[in-house]
């Protein structure tokens, strides 16, 4: 198991998978599933990788999904070039949650962490979802890295709490 703290560099063999945004917010479009290589893409960008239980769940898409939204452009402000929202969901799934919240473009991506893996392997999972945590890597290194652990809780995890640290 990974331990992510601040300092320390982003693991590698990291991958995620996503559908890219093709600017359409019909739900009944849908692209193919793509490799996303985080090791390599992280080295040279500054991340908010979010991780939730599901997409859809109350918690997620309640306060969540919309903290995000709400603050994107202070996000930005802080030399953030990318938000990865991250849940064991298939790459369809996720995409469709983009797609639901008005994302057309980058300024956020939807991805599967497909069984949890990554989430696992730094101890932020539970059965087969991945916990509720924020991590921000700065060209490769991880400058901060928090799970939240109260159900429904997004202190942590939250764009608020992820701007406090940035």
């Amino acid at each position: 198991m990974t331990t992510l703290a601040p300092g320390s560099p982003f693991p590698s063999d990291v991958t995620f998978t996503y559908i890219p945004p093709t600017g359409s917010l019909d739900l009944t479009v849908c692209g193919l599933p793509t490799k996303y290589d985080a090791s390599k893409e992280f080295q040279t960008k500054k991340v908010v990788l979010v991780a939730v239980p599901g997409a859809f769940t109350p918690t997620c898409q309640e306060q969540h999904i919309t903290s995000y939204l709400a603050s994107l452009d202070q996000l930005k402000a802080k030399g953030v070039d990318s938000v990865i929202f991250i849940a064991s969901n298939d790459a369809f799934v996720m995409s469709a949650w983009g797609k639901a919240n008005g994302i057309k473009d980058e300024s956020i991506l939807f991805m599967s962490d497909a069984n949890a893996d990554f989430s696992r392997s730094i101890g932020w999972a539970s059965a087969d979802r991945t916990g509720r945590y924020a991590v921000v890597v700065d060209h490769g290194k991880v400058v901060y890295a928090e799970a939240d652990t109260t159900r429904g809780s997004i202190a942590h995890s939250g764009a608020e709490g992820v701007l406090a640290k940035l």
